[in-house]
Order: C-alpha cells, then structure tokens, then sequence
C-alpha cells in the first residue's frame, strides 16, 4: 500500500476544516488513505460520541465515511474535483462501535467526463461488510477545479 498525502493539510492552512480529512478538525473523522491496487482505503477508529443508538455508529457518519473514501477516489484517480450527486447507501449490519477499527475503502466503477460513479465499501474490524454505496459525483473540469476549489493536481497527492 502507498500512502496518499493529503496536500491540503500540507498547506498550513487554518481554514482547511474538512470533516472527513483534516486532521485539525477537532471534532473531524482525520482519515488519511492509501492506494491499494485500484482501491483508495481508510482505516478508522470509531468514537463512542459518534454513536447513534447504544454502541452503534450512527448511520449519518456511516455515510460520510463512504462519501470521504469517494471524494479522494475523484481526486486521485480522476484526477479533479466534484461534488456529490447521489449516493444510494445499503446498511447490511450494525457498525459497534466497541468493536475497533473499520475500514473503508472505494474505487471507480464507471468513469465518465462530467459524472462519475464509485463503489464504496464499509468493513467492521472482523471484516464483514457492513455497508456499501455506489456514489455519483459530478465532476468539474480541471480549471475550475484549480481556481475555484484549490485543487492542487493529481502528483500533489
């Protein structure tokens, strides 16, 4: 596996809040990934304040933490930015938060020029697959990607 830099938290930057990936986020997830193979992974340790229901992770940062793994799918692979379109979540069973460490993990399942579809994996710390997503993101070219977004290129990362 490769680790991914994270090039916006290289910048130094106070205003680089992102839930999902900024590791000053004081109530952020601070997931950092890698590539393996075709897929982009996080692994992560869930927090008994992100509970829903008694020891349980709450489905909403289920879904974040597919959206998180799909967006860096987008920008590593597709080589932009995005935003996401739709994302059609199936939850298969419970996330126990006292369990320990999750994984998830994305790759591309159809790439296209303006929309892009990723499938997105949730893996309990036993490895069973606890929830999935096909997530679609609209993509914007890369000029806007750069001016507008701050994307900094795909060799940033």
């Amino acid at each position: 596996m490769r680790k991914i830099q994270n090039p916006y938290a290289k910048s130094g930057s106070k205003d680089y809040q992102c839930f999902g990936c900024s590791p000053i986020n004081e109530i952020g997830l601070r997931l950092e990934f890698w590539e393996e193979g075709e897929y982009v992974i996080a692994k992560w340790m869930p927090r008994k304040s992100l509970e829903g229901f008694r020891n349980i992770l709450h489905g909403g940062i289920q879904a974040t933490l597919l959206d998180e793994v799909a967006s860096w799918v987008v920008q590593t692979r597709c080589k932009t930015v995005g935003v996401t379109s739709s994302m059609d979540i199936k939850y298969r069973c419970p996330v126990l938060v006292s369990a320990g460490e999750i994984t998830v993990r994305a790759k591309v399942k159809e790439a296209g020029s303006r929309i892009t579809t990723i499938e997105a994996e949730l893996f309990g710390n036993d490895g069973k697959l606890c929830a999935s997503a096909v997530v679609k993101y609209f993509l914007f070219n890369a000029e806007k990607a750069s001016a507008e977004y701050f994307y900094p290129g795909a060799d940033a990362f």
